[in-house]
């Protein structure tokens, strides 16, 4: 339908145009100098050492949890309620998850099961994979006090979380590593993409060689030396993970412009709670003294006070012209894991209820005054149609 409001939708300007179309002609397109800066910007805004582009997310996580000498054998703690890229990279190495569920409230990992599965793996655990569910942060004191007391290296999946903050302070200056997400319908988007952030030099270092081949020298270096380079080591058995010129081209302007993005997700997440207050429905926690940023707006439909379910409720919306979409099914709820470690919904109760019963709503920067508040009366009126 013309007038359809899609899920998602990237705030691509002509500050990205002018600079792609500028690498373009460059005839430099693969990892140049245009990822250079986007490094260097990106650990100057982050406050971080190292920041390290890489063609996604997943491949950001495989890099840390390898740099972090997880092998075969190792065992590594999750949330169910995530993509499965937050699980899958864990088995890339033959080491084992463990699933925990979730807190009600926030969505994120639950602190008090967290410490359960700990004690119960106690020795065997070697690193922590913390969701920072929709861009709300997790208690990151708990999260590395947990680590601390047992072994284990904080690896945040800050896939949502930029710029999100905890205790006045951006999410990535905390855990060991973090990775975060520039997927197209992320807070900063280049289409694929992702960064990784640490301080420390050593694990930094693992990761720029692995990015590429397990080679020992920067590949810009080597077709950017004005003296002969043709000559190169490989140290390790690599991947091909490095992020083009042309991704980082936008994320350079992206960048600049992510406070103000987020200013205008944050008005749209205002608007939806302001109007939604009075529905039978459950909105998203925010923590007025820090950031979030509302990469998602997931509203959970209250037990018994509708007469359609969640699944009805996302027709509904579709039959107005409006895209929606629900995060997550757990993965307790997919057949490779469900199967592979014996998982059920009585294992998970809470990512099972909230998952039955949530939907994400748009909320996208170059959404208008106008595409607002059309999700705001289907909203409204869908909840007025179908109440008990």
């Amino acid at each position: 339908m013309d007038d359809f409001l899609p899920f998602a939708r990237p705030d691509i300007g002509q500050d990205e145009i002018d600079e792609v179309v500028h690498t373009l002609k460059s005839g430099w397109l693969t990892t140049g100098p245009q990822t250079k800066q986007f490094e260097s910007d990106f650990a100057a805004y982050m406050g971080r050492k190292h920041a390290i582009a890489v063609n996604s997310a997943t491949a950001g996580l495989h890099l840390a949890l390898e740099a972090m000498g997880i092998t075969e054998g190792d065992k590594v703690i999750t949330t169910v309620y995530t993509f499965t890229a937050s699980a899958e990279v864990i088995r890339y190495f033959n080491a084992t998850p463990v699933f925990v569920d979730i807190d009600p409230v926030t969505k994120n990992i639950s602190i008090p099961e967290l410490k359960k599965a700990l004690t119960q793996h106690r020795g065997q655990v070697k690193a922590i994979i913390p969701v920072h569910f929709g861009g709300l942060s997790c208690d990151m004191d708990e999260l590395l006090q947990c680590g601390a007391e047992h072994g284990a290296s904080v690896l945040e999946d800050a896939a949502h979380a930029l710029p999100t903050t905890y205790r006045k302070k951006l999410i990535g200056s905390f855990g060991d590593i973090a990775v975060f997400s520039f997927y197209a319908t992320k807070t900063l988007a280049t289409g694929e993409g992702g960064m990784i952030v640490t301080n420390n030099d050593a694990w930094a270092n693992r990761i720029r060689t692995m990015r590429l081949h397990g080679i020992n020298r920067d590949v810009f270096d080597r077709y950017s030396s004005k003296k002969p380079s043709w000559f190169y080591e490989v140290v390790a058995p690599g991947y091909k993970y490095n992020l083009t010129d042309v991704a980082s081209a936008i994320g350079i302007h992206q960048l600049k412009k992510l406070d103000a993005m987020q200013g205008r997700r944050e008005h749209i997440a205002t608007v939806y709670r302001e109007q939604f207050a009075d529905l039978p429905l459950d909105l998203p926690h925010a923590d007025p003294q820090d950031r979030h940023s509302w990469h998602l707006f997931t509203v959970q439909l209250q037990p018994g006070k509708l007469t359609i379910d969640r699944d009805t409720f996302i027709e509904r919306l579709m039959e107005r012209g409006i895209g929606t979409s629900v995060h997550f099914i757990p993965l307790h709820r997919h057949p490779y894991w469900r199967d592979t470690y014996g998982l059920r919904d009585s294992d998970f109760p809470v990512a099972t209820d909230i998952y039955r019963r949530t939907l994400s709503l748009p909320i996208y920067p170059v959404m208008t005054s106008e595409q607002i508040q059309r999700v705001v009366d289907a909203v409204t009126q869908i909840c007025h149609d179908h109440r008990h």
